[in-house]
């Protein structure tokens, strides 16, 4: 048994702002050695996600308490799994893959069954917890100093990436790209928007500039993100508070677009994406809005117009796969994620960082350890 320091949520839905409220307390936790089949990782830097703001406020149920955090690196320090050795660097993967359910069997591990069942009940693959008296978030628990992970959830990643940098890859790289690559397989030369440029919109829209697409528009409410999006190779931007917003993303894109990418989490930008897309278009949903909401559609418009609405978990990533794909195309410099980090913040930051990500004013910022 080992002590270890980390941000822990015990009530969600406090009142922001969080650097007053303090929902994620600092905390000493029990953390017990790893089981067979498990690791023990050194975390090394963390991201913070909307995943994790969406638990913090409520919009994400999760059982409590719960230390935050799934979108992490870090270097093992023991082994109980074949296949992984101390020293070893490792970007974690959100959702554990068990590799032998049917989705799992059918190349589609984002929607492993016992890993969905795991990450519900705040605890590791195999059904445990090694903290005490506390839940695992998303099997990663990455806003501590060290972490007991399954090997499952584990990728080994080139160990010269710059922490900052390689945690990136855990979530908001291989959702937004992914979502242009695996599950919209956008071809060359088709238009695509992209609601919402947080970390997961700007990784989409990197991935459709990767894939080559034409045009390409970004929407938002945040002057800043439109400018960095121009950067990144938008062809075109809309501010998102405009009335005609989704007329200006139908006009930049000759009637609508091939495919509409949704990452905000919000029903309402949902339907605004649908919108925007054309006849025979695809609309790509990823963000995770409350359980709550739903959306309407014209039904006819399915058949009449031959339109598909997709959702998009992790990406409809293969982890093992893709990462190490990803990592590179970075060094290639084909996918300039490191624009997308905005500040790397310490333990005790990560309330005002929170505030910080609600309001928009940064895109990613990295716990670094």
């Amino acid at each position: 048994m080992m002590i270890v320091r980390g941000a822990v949520l015990r009530e969600m839905g406090l009142p922001a702002p969080y650097a007053s409220s303090r929902p994620l307390r600092v905390e000493e936790v029990e953390l017990a050695p790893p089981g067979p089949g498990e690791l023990l990782v050194r975390i090394r830097a963390a991201g913070l996600c909307h995943s994790d703001l969406s638990v913090i406020d409520g919009s994400r149920p999760r059982v409590m308490p719960m230390l935050l955090g799934h979108e992490a690196t870090g270097e093992v320090i023991v082994s109980e799994a074949p296949g992984f050795a101390p020293g070893d660097v490792i970007a974690c993967a959100f959702v554990p893959a068990c590799g032998s359910c049917g989705p799992c069997a059918e190349g589609r591990p984002a929607l492993c069954e016992p890993g969905a069942t795991a990450n519900t009940a705040g605890t590791l693959l195999s059904g445990t917890r090694r903290l005490t008296d506390v839940h695992h978030h998303l099997g990663v628990s990455g806003f501590a100093d060290h972490a007991v992970i399954s090997a499952h959830s584990a990728v080994k990643i080139d160990p010269s990436l710059p922490p900052e940098i390689a945690a990136l890859f855990g979530c908001a790289v291989m959702t937004g790209v992914g979502a242009v690559v695996n599950t919209a397989q956008v071809r060359a030369g088709r238009s695509a928007v992209v609601f919402g440029l947080g970390g997961v919109g700007l990784s989409a829209l990197l991935g459709a500039v990767l894939v080559g697409a034409h045009p390409i528009v970004a929407v938002d409410v945040v002057p800043a993100k439109l400018s960095l999006a121009l950067d990144l190779g938008a062809t075109a931007v809309v501010d998102a508070r405009a009335a005609d917003a989704v007329e200006q993303v139908r006009q930049a894109t000759a009637g609508g677009a091939d495919y509409a990418f949704e990452t905000v989490g919000s029903a309402r930008v949902l339907e605004q994406a649908y919108a925007a897309t054309r006849r025979g278009g695809t609309t790509v949903t990823v963000g995770l809005p409350h359980p709550s909401q739903s959306f309407s559609v014209p039904a006819v418009s399915l058949v009449a117009e031959e339109r598909t609405v997709k959702g998009s978990y992790v990406g409809s990533s293969i982890p093992s796969r893709d990462i190490p794909r990803y990592v590179a195309l970075y060094r290639a410099g084909r996918l300039p994620v490191d624009r997308l980090l905005t500040a790397t913040v310490g333990l005790d930051d990560l309330n005002q960082a929170f505030d910080d990500l609600a309001a928009g004013t940064s895109i990613r910022q990295v716990l670094l350890f």
